[in-house]
């Protein structure tokens, strides 16, 4: 699996990926509707965005829509506290010995 060397992460669960599509599909939103303000016309498609309008929509969905998913990515990593607590303390007592915790209930927490 993953070296113990260094401190345990999040899992990468099937949400956190879906979420993490949507915010890839924000951010080509924002990218779309910026190139149409950088350039004058769509750099990336010739037909989209076609006006300002459309320029601000694209912009504006694709920054709602990376708040949204960030904001999701967040709250299924925030589930998974107890367990990442549980192996940084594990990786912690294993590799700095000196900086552990003391265990509940032996009177010295």
């Amino acid at each position: 699996m993953f070296p113990t060397t260094r401190p345990p992460r999040p899992r990468l669960t099937a949400r956190i990926f879906l979420y993490a599509l949507a915010d890839v599909f924000g951010l080509t939103c924002v990218a779309l509707g910026a190139s149409w303000f950088a350039a004058g016309k769509g750099a990336i498609f010739a037909s989209f965005p076609g006006s300002t309008a459309e320029a601000v929509a694209a912009v504006a969905g694709g920054m709602a829509i990376m708040f949204w998913a960030v904001a999701r990515i967040l709250r299924e990593i925030a589930k998974q506290a107890p367990e990442m607590q549980a192996r940084y303390d594990a990786y912690i007592a294993a590799h700095h010995p000196d900086k552990a915790r003391p265990e509940r209930g032996t009177g010295t927490d």
